[in-house]
This record gives structure tokens, C-alpha cells and sequence, in this order.
């Protein structure tokens, strides 16, 4: 059977709940579907936040040919086949949307391939993602799309959202659903449908039973979340690669990021190791740039590849705890004066003045303004 949050989709801008920047009177959303303008654009917002709803409203509203993909899955060849589907119009006929759920998952290539498409007016594209745009899309198919940010539904319109399920339920049980879905109605329609098929109806306590598996408790911006890239930090800077590789294995499998969990690995590469195996940093980048060509499930690979790596190198924090301590210094003291000796002179006046007078290379006296000369941030080991 369809699942039900497919099944109360609304259909058009009447029946859609939330985003009244985006969708209210005279808002850019609206006026596009109100006056069939035809263009590409991204929409970034947080999961349930209404995404692929939207898309398929402007969709329908345009009369257009709809297409969707899902970034997690697809590859050029799905691209090809959308494609392969249009005839030769000579701009007439029903527009072509494809619409890419995840866009972000697309690595530079597959992006690249998609560009001239968008581009020549081939297709019109319309993407979704829960990450920043700007450092998830290239620069060329960003600038050919409007971006829309959503929001994260309110209490009151998760409210109305799940009035639209038409599921009994005590105000208890309703309430703890909307804190705990913390505005993806998606994941509220979800929970509620799998509770009364469980259980047969929905109080509190079969809520609370039902949503224990863990793709509900994985949730990107719950507690789960940041205590599984905690316990991975904590296990690589512990030495420990078997803890390391099974937190791992918990972000694969839970479908995270795997381009968030690369992004820890560069930093830690600096924070926690540093000095003690400068070329950890040119292995954790390598490995960010293998995640961001390749995708899952290969990245899982070389992901492995990189945590077995880092979590045996030897750890030093000096440069790490060096750098926030001269922070907290010049937030303390303001810009010091920088020692003369030390200032460039590309004129005559500032060499009258006596900048750069006294410099030699290889100098052992303190480079540090005065009142700092005899701090030391980068400590011995």
C-alpha cells in the first residue's frame, strides 16, 4: 500500500501547510506557480520541511512532463534515460522537470554532466537538499537556479499536518509526537502510520514502542547523531581503530553524510594529530575528495581506509591548543603594536620612521609585540 504521507501529499498550494514566505500572497513561490513562470531552482531546508511536495505542486501547476530522481541512487545513465524521453518540440509542447531529491549526494562529476542540460533549456531542474548549497553545488548549476530556504515546520502546523491523517489520537500523544519530530512532518506521518498498524491505535505509550527502530532515532539533528560522531571522534583520538570503524559502520548504515563524516576526518587530521603526522592531513583530504567523486557505496571504502589510518597515527594537540590560546590573546589585548624591527617599509618615510630598521633573518629575539615577548603558544612536547 502507498505510505500515507504520500497519500495526504497535497496536491496544490491550498491544501499545503507552512512556508508562508515562500507560498503565502505575493510571495515567490506563489507568483511563479500562479504565473507559470518556467525556471530552475534549488530548495533547501531541513527533512519533512515540505520539499518534494513543492516540487511536484509547481510541477503540476506548469502542466510539465515530471521526472524524479533520488541523488543516493542515481547515476548518469538515470539522467540519460529522462533525457532519451524528449522529443523535438521546437519549444512547444509540456515543459520537462526533473526534480533531484538529495542533490547534494551528486558528486562534481555527476553535477558537470547535468550542467549543460540545465544549461541549454533541456530540462528544467529542481533540487532538494538539506545542506548548504553553496558548498554542496558547483558554481556553474548554482547560478542558474534560485535557491529557496525553507523552514522547519511550527508546532501549530505539524498540528495541522497531522489533522490531515485523520488518525485518532489523545492530545498527550499528539503532543509528544510534534516535540519529537521537531518539525519533520514526514517523519510524524511515519510514526504515527506505523504505530496504529502495530498496534492498532495510537496512545502515548504504543507511540513511544513504535518509534524505537533506528532510522527514527537516527534522526541528523538529534541526540543519536551528535553522540555517534562524538564517540568516533573520541575513538580515532583514543587509538582505538575497531571503535572508530563500528561508529563508522553506525553513519553508513544510518545513511549519513558521507561527505559530513570526511569533513571531521580533515579536521581532526589538524586538531588531534597535527604535528605528530603532518601527512594525515593530505590523507584526510584525499579522502574527502574520493568520497566527493565516488558517493555511497564505494566512499564507505575509502572512508574505512581513512579512519584505520588516523585513528593508529600518533596524536599531538600543540598546534591546535596553540592557535586558541594566541586567539584568546588577541582578543585580550586588541591589535599590539608590531615590533618595528618587523614592519614592512616599501617607502622612504617608513624607512625615516624606523620600520624594518634592525631586522635580520633568522633572528632569535621574539617577533611578538612587547607586552607578549616572552609568551610561548606552540609548547614543547
Amino acid at each position: 500500500m502507498e505510505p500515507l504521507a504520500s497519500r495526504i501529499r497535497p496536491k496544490n498550494l491550498t491544501e499545503f501547510v507552512g512556508q508562508e514566505h515562500l507560498t503565502g500572497t505575493g510571495k515567490p513561490l506563489r507568483v511563479a506557480i500562479e504565473k507559470k513562470e518556467l525556471f530552475s531552482f534549488i530548495l533547501w531546508g531541513p527533512p519533512g520541511s515540505g520539499k518534494t511536495t513543492l516540487a511536484r505542486i509547481y510541477a503540476g501547476a506548469l502542466d510539465a512532463d515530471f521526472y524524479e530522481l533520488s541523488a543516493v541512487e542515481a547515476g548518469k545513465d538515470d539522467i540519460r534515460k529522462v533525457l532519451g524521453t524528449r522529443k523535438p518540440t521546437l519549444g512547444l509542447g509540456k515543459p520537462k522537470i526533473l526534480f533531484v531529491d538529495e542533490i547534494h549526494r551528486f558528486n562534481k562529476a555527476q553535477q558537470d554532466f547535468l550542467l549543460p542540460f540545465v544549461e541549454r533549456g533541456d530540462i528544467t531542474l529542481i533540487g532538494a537538499t538539506t545542506e548548504n548549497p553553496s558548498f554542496e553545488i558547483i558554481s556553474p548549476l548554482l547560478s542558474r537556479c534560485r535557491v529557496f530556504v525553507l523552514n522547519e515546520h511550527s508546532e501549530n502546523e505539524m498540528e495541522k499536518i497531522l489533522a490531515r491523517t485523520k488518525i485518532k489520537m489523545p492530545k498527550a500523544a499528539r503532543e509528544w509526537l510534534v516535540r519529537l519530530a521537531a518539525g519533520d512532518a514526514r517523519q510524524a506521518i511515519t510514526a504515527l502510520e506505523t504505530t496504529e498498524a502495530l498496534y492498532g491505535k495510537v496512545t502515548l505509550d504504543t507511540l513511544k514502542e513504535a518509534v524505537q527502530s533506528k532510522h527514527l532515532r537516527y534522526d541528523k539533528k538529534g541526540d543519536e547523531h551528535y553522540n555517534t560522531i562524538s564517540a568516533f571522534i573520541k575513538s580515532m583520538r583514543a587509538s582505538q581503530p575497531d571503535a572508530a570503524l563500528y561508529y563508522l559502520a553506525r553513519m553508513v548504515d544510518a545513511g549519513e553524510d558521507p561527505k559530513f563524516i570526511a569533513r571531521r576526518m580533515v579536521i581532526f587530521a589538524s586538531e588531534d594529530i597535527g604535528l605528530a603526522q603532518p601527512t594525515a592531513l593530505v590523507v584526510a583530504n584525499a579522502v574527502f575528495e574520493a568520497v566527493n567523486k565516488i558517493g555511497y557505496p564505494e566512499a564507505t571504502i575509502s572512508l574505512a581506509h581513512g579512519v584505520a589510518y588516523l585513528a593508529q597515527c600518533k596524536k599531538d594537540r600543540r598546534s591546535y591548543d596553540a592557535i586558541f590560546e594566541a586567539l584568546d590573546d588577541v582578543k585580550k589585548f586588541g591589535n599590539l603594536p608590531i615590533p618595528m624591527n618587523v614592519r614592512n617599509a616599501p617607502t622612504n618615510l617608513m624607512k625615516d620612521l624606523g620600520y624594518h630598521k634592525g631586522y635580520k633573518m633568522y633572528d632569535k629575539e621574539s617577533y611578538l609585540p612587547e607586552k607578549l615577548k616572552k609568551k610561548k603558544y606552540l609548547k614543547d612536547k
